[in-house]
């Protein structure tokens, strides 16, 4: 019977492991000393750059242009204190509210903050912190053309146009409370804005405190008739998924500066109050 031959490579290797020790070690140790490539995106890619890339996207009081159309607002606000906190600098980028978690997606910005209410829909896309703001969805209508109505009920009916902005949570909290009402999307809010002040609608579904503003610079011409949002909802930072110390930064981040009472400061003075519209700072 025939020993079986032992194919020459695996002499070698054999040769090797028992006279050379140190081969694979050194191999091992060679592959584990290798750089790895930082992805953009990332935390490790922020501290890397020195930059924090924000998408934010205007939505008073979240974020708005001052006189001189500088980006202000609560957003702004926590968007700088995040940089800060960082040890980076900060670098906005403005878009559309439907652009920006495809600009996330396609690594043009490293975090979303921008009162991103959470879901579980979006979720499937993005990684959310734990919440850093309530807020909530509500109704704001033109007086003249609702003038007669008694209840909700009274929305939902065909004849009755109402605004909401493309892609967010008030679009769809309208479709569902109001479906038999026409829903006309807008791009951007100033748009809904304006054809509501025009009576081009009855009503505008949006985030609080939206419809209190509007009531508010436009009375005789626009009502809140709800003392409750349709809805209530929390926001959180949106990152891209695949990096838990992103998110474990941020929610450190967030019990700390609940904590320290920075949030409820900074949420206080463009929510509750109108004190940042007489420090220069309303959109023009």
């Amino acid at each position: 019977m025939k020993k079986p031959r032992i194919p020459q490579c695996l002499t070698a290797v054999i040769f090797l492991g028992l006279f050379l020790p140190g081969f694979f070690q050194t191999i091992n140790v060679a592959a584990a000393t290798e750089p790895q490539q930082i992805q953009p995106g990332t935390l490790d890619s922020v501290l890397k750059n020195g930059t924090l890339r924000v998408g934010v996207s205007l939505f008073t009081p979240w974020v708005l242009k001052n006189k001189k159309g500088v980006l202000v607002g609560f957003e702004i606000d926590v968007a700088n204190q995040l940089a800060k906190d960082l040890g980076v600098q900060l670098n906005l980028k403005e878009f559309d509210w439907d652009a920006m978690v495809p600009a996330l997606l396609n690594k043009e910005i490293d975090i979303i903050v921008a009162g991103m209410v959470i879901t579980p829909q979006r979720a499937l896309k993005v990684n959310f912190s734990q919440p850093y703001a309530n807020s909530g969805i509500g109704l704001a209508t033109n007086l003249a053309l609702t003038k007669d109505f008694t209840g909700l009920g009274d929305i939902n009916r065909q004849q009755v146009k109402v605004g909401v902005v493309t892609g967010t949570i008030a679009e769809e909290v309208a479709k569902r409370l109001f479906p038999k009402a026409t829903i006309q999307s807008f791009v951007k809010s100033e748009e809904a804005v304006q054809a509501l002040v025009l009576g081009q609608l009855h009503g505008y579904v949006e985030h609080d405190p939206m419809p209190t503003y509007l009531a508010l610079e436009h009375p005789g011409k626009i009502d809140e008739p709800l003392s409750e949002p349709l809805l209530s909802t929390k926001a959180g930072f949106a990152v891209n998924k695949g990096d838990p110390d992103f998110i474990n930064f941020l929610n450190a981040w967030i019990i700390a500066r609940d904590a320290d009472s920075w949030l409820t400061s900074a949420h206080n003075y463009w929510f509750e109050t109108l004190q940042w519209r007489e420090e220069d700072t309303r959109a023009e």
